[in-house]
């Protein structure tokens, strides 16, 4: 049976667990059996005194990018400090009564995902108020296999944001607790750090092997099949192209008012064999083309063992842009973190004057996006900080 670092911790059952201990976490978090784990955590005598929430809050119900206030938690009656508002990291003052800090966040894999960007916030402030924080660690859901990792190492001088601080491929292959221990190390943190690990997790195992139900990371991403879509498809938010948000399937289907579906799902099925389109009509609720007819693609993975999602997602906007060249266009993306939301495929690529990589003929533009998706020297930058095999 597969054992969270929450479920390993109950195990250990620490001595520590009667100190103050603030919690950052949200409802994803869970036991392998779906208990939350602050709930279950002050069943079992933990001493929680308080809450920290990332980006959607808690309870995961803040809309993409927005500010998520201070509150209390309806389950545990607990204060909840959020740090997805004004501030980003814990203060002196938050961290005042507290003896040491946990953290369980279930993260998808995926660099632009601000989870894990939360989390190095957290390190910092551990660091620097002199509070030990033990993470409970994760597996990767959409596979540790370092041969999967994807996506340019990111360009910290022109491409640094919430959505990618530091330098680590777009799909990383880690956990959390591999990624804290890595920049723990490299960014000269020096956070007191401790990790629970997984127990029966083999890297190259995918979320649907588990026999655990994929609980909902965030509004959008609601099942395994649209977090491994995501770590591509999440492209699309810096285009004029809904990526499905305001209906039941984002980042599973895309499309637009303008866009010739037929055509679109003829030539991509025919230069790739990696995922299968289905032509879909959708009228999303809220986001790009509210209440607008959206013509559009349905994604269907084949293999998610042979799955490139960077690639087949820079090959799919680039295909769009030349069949509808008098259509497509960028986009900004406004989030409390870009309030502008400018240069935002810069921020997601990690790349710099990214846009001008479409204008490309194709097949320089193909040789182009192998050199973006390859990222052998991952493999080798990360294997000391490794904690599964």
């Amino acid at each position: 049976m597969l054992l969270f670092g929450i479920d390993n911790l109950l195990i250990q059952n620490p001595l520590w667990k009667k100190q103050r201990i603030a919690l950052v976490t949200n409802h994803a978090a869970t036991n392998n059996c779906l208990i939350p784990t602050r709930k279950i955590l002050l069943q079992n005598g933990f001493n929680i005194t308080k809450l920290f929430s990332p980006e959607h809050g808690l309870n995961m119900k803040g809309a993409d990018g927005v500010s998520i206030n201070n509150s209390v938690d309806e389950l545990t009656n607990l204060p909840i400090i959020s740090l997805y508002n004004q501030k980003l990291k814990p203060t002196e003052e938050d961290l005042k009564n507290i003896d040491l800090v946990l953290f369980d966040i279930p993260d998808i894999g995926c660099r632009y995902y601000t989870y894990l960007w939360t989390m190095t916030y957290v390190l910092e402030a551990c660091a620097v108020y002199q509070k030990p924080i033990i993470i409970l660690d994760r597996p990767n859901p959409i596979s540790g296999n370092l041969f999967l990792a994807e996506g340019k190492m990111l360009d910290e001088e022109n491409c640094s944001s919430f959505i990618g601080r530091w330098s680590i491929p777009l799909r990383h292959s880690c956990t959390l607790g591999e990624l804290a221990l890595y920049f723990n190390d490299k960014k000269n943190i020096h956070a007191n750090i401790d990790i629970i690990k997984c127990k029966n997790w083999e890297r190259n195992t995918f979320h649907p092997s588990w026999n655990i139900d994929f609980v909902a990371t965030s509004p959008a991403i609601k099942n395994f099949n649209t977090a491994l879509l995501y770590a591509g498809l999440g492209l699309l938010e810096a285009t004029n192209i809904s990526e499905g948000r305001g209906t039941e399937k984002p980042f599973k289907i895309a499309g637009a008012t303008w866009m010739n579906n037929n055509d679109i799902l003829k030539i991509f099925n025919s230069i790739q064999n990696e995922v299968e389109l289905k032509p879909i009509e959708f009228k999303p609720n809220f986001s790009k083309y509210k209440n607008e007819n959206c013509f559009g693609v349905a994604f269907t993975i084949k293999d998610y063992a042979t799955y490139h999602p960077v690639y087949t997602s820079i090959l799919f906007i680039k295909l769009i842009k030349e069949i509808h060249q008098q259509n497509f266009s960028w986009s900004n993306y406004p989030t409390l973190v870009n309030p502008t939301g400018e240069n935002h495929l810069d921020k997601l690529l990690g790349v710099s004057d990214s846009e001008k990589i479409f204008d490309l003929p194709m097949q320089i533009f193909l040789q182009r996006i192998e050199q973006i998706a390859a990222v052998p020297e991952w493999r080798k930058e990360i294997s000391n900080f490794l904690l599964y095999q």
